[in-house]
């Protein structure tokens, strides 16, 4: 299964420029995903490259932040205002990055595409059809 997960564009340059090695959201996927295409928010709006999914990682957001914080493309304070009181987040690693030449327009490519508003999934045969 792949995840689209919808990104800061911000956040999005320090994934291409390799600074961001996790992502870091509040809940997992409920399904086994190995590859998540990344939606630029707007002012972007397009699917813009596919990160390989490593290992995803459980536990209190203070742990998360001490072993990874060098690899998160965030400061502490965006970290943790991101968390906020929660007891659990979610680490998924950046195994590799997939840059595409041109952005896909996910509305033109995805029927009934809507940018999520932290993720969905779509099959790999979906995955066939965009033109990458």
């Amino acid at each position: 299964m792949i995840a689209i997960l919808s990104i800061k564009v911000k956040y999005v340059k320090e994934i291409l420029n390799r600074n961001k090695k996790y992502e870091f959201r509040k809940t997992s996927f409920k399904r086994d995903v190995s590859n998540i295409l990344i939606y630029a928010t707007k002012p972007v709006g397009k699917i813009v490259c596919m990160l390989q999914v490593g290992d995803i990682i459980e536990n209190h957001p203070k742990i998360l932040w001490r072993d990874f914080n060098k690899f998160s493309g965030l400061n502490k304070k965006e970290f943790f205002a991101y968390f906020g009181t929660m007891d659990k987040g979610i680490a998924i690693e950046i195994k590799s990055v997939k840059e595409f030449p041109k952005p896909i327009n996910p509305y033109e490519s995805i029927p009934n595409f809507v940018a999520p508003q932290s993720w969905c999934y779509i099959s790999a045969e979906q995955l066939n059809h965009i033109k990458i």
